[in-house]
């Protein structure tokens, strides 16, 4: 698997102190990408999801993780690995956020199961109103998991878009939903 950016606590993509895991290598090469750097399979960010797993499990041993978000790049692109590393991440929090430009209908309803919002679509820059938790209007938000209802209803009732500045050895990143021609 494909894995670039893995930071923590990310507060701009779900509700709580979340893990940050972004894919790379995308297809689809939507106009106006937040993150068109993740667009190449770039070998330096060849992995396994079990080394991710690790790394992840040793910060859970100091650190509160109140959920994962799982972007990129296109994750729905590497299936096999995502679906394995899904299973492992429910080991530290069931409250698993996933997006891809593909539409939920397309997907297989096996490797959803260890999802608990999906948020679906592909990226239209002319769409892009400030939506919560969307890059575009068209994206829809799925709740897959009934159990994370309530947390989800709060964190749509009572927060905005904002972004989160992450300080790393390739500079910064800037996570969050941009406006237009960020």
């Amino acid at each position: 698997m494909y894995v670039a950016r893995i930071l923590y606590p990310v507060e701009v993509l779900g509700p709580g102190k979340r893990v940050g895991i972004w894919f790379c290598g995308c297809p689809r090469r939507c106009k106006g990408c937040s993150n068109p750097e993740l667009w190449e399979f770039n070998e330096r960010y060849k992995t396994t999801p079990e080394t991710v797993f690790a790394l992840i499990k040793r910060l859970a041993e100091e650190h509160p993780i109140d959920g994962f978000t799982i972007t990129g790049g296109e994750p729905m692109f590497q299936t096999a690995d995502l679906r394995k590393l899904l299973g492992l991440l429910k080991e530290i929090s069931d409250d698993i956020l996933v997006y891809t430009g593909y539409k939920k209908s397309d997907l297989d309803p096996a490797l959803l199961a260890d999802v608990s919002v999906l948020i679906d679509g592909e990226y239209l820059e002319e769409r892009n109103d400030d939506s919560l938790l969307r890059g575009s209007s068209n994206q829809e938000v799925h709740l897959l998991d009934a159990k994370k209802a309530d947390t989800y209803r709060t964190y749509f009732a009572t927060e905005t878009n904002k972004i989160q500045n992450f300080f790393t050895s390739d500079g910064v990143v800037s996570v969050g939903i941009h406006r237009p021609n960020f």
